[in-house]
């Protein structure tokens, strides 16, 4: 069980670097379970509903197709902690997820992707699009098991920059011509 006292760094040692898992909902918990291990994200103050969608309408506004939930699943532990430290911000989130329930005339969660996409982009100058918009900035692209999906090693600072690091070695441009590199 991995608990909010280990950091993320270990999490991907112990799992290989691979994120895998499914995102369960159960009393008042997120689950991400993975092969040979399970690890929760308690939720203080957001209720489940709340949290699950927060997570879906997070996964339409920065999709990532092969992104684990469990990376997703930060933001919304971001989220809780704002609701617990400001009763706004929870009055916010909770508003937002009725009224994405109001637009989808039952559960939004249930609705079919295409039409929970097309709900969400209706709120996009909604305060609470911008507040999870705004946190998942941080929370989504900050964090080492984001990194290590998107094959971002981290800072380079510490290793001695980039410069004999992998400067060098994009694979995916076009060589420049000649005479537009500097000479050795």
């Amino acid at each position: 069980m991995i608990n909010e006292q280990q950091s993320k760094r270990n999490f991907i040692k112990l799992s290989g670097g691979m994120l895998t898992g499914t995102l369960i909902a159960t009393s008042g918990l997120f689950s991400l379970m993975a092969p040979s291990r399970s690890w929760s994200l308690s939720l203080t103050t957001l209720p489940n509903n709340v949290a699950e969608a927060i997570l879906m309408a997070t996964r339409h506004i920065f999709p990532h197709k092969n992104l684990e939930n469990a990376v997703y699943a930060l933001v919304v532990k971001d989220l809780d902690s704002a609701a617990t430290n400001d009763p706004a911000v929870k009055k916010l989130l909770v508003d937002g997820v009725d009224t994405l329930n109001q637009k989808a005339k039952g559960e939004w969660l249930s609705a079919k992707p295409q039409d929970q996409n097309k709900i969400i982009l209706s709120m996009v100058d909604s305060d609470f699009f911008e507040k999870i918009r705004g946190t998942s900035i941080v929370s989504l692209y900050n964090n080492d098991m984001a990194w290590a999906h998107f094959g971002y090693e981290g800072a380079s600072f510490e290793q001695g920059g980039y410069l004999n690091r992998g400067f060098q070695d994009l694979d995916w441009l076009p060589e420049p011509p000649k005479n537009v590199s500097p000479a050795k």
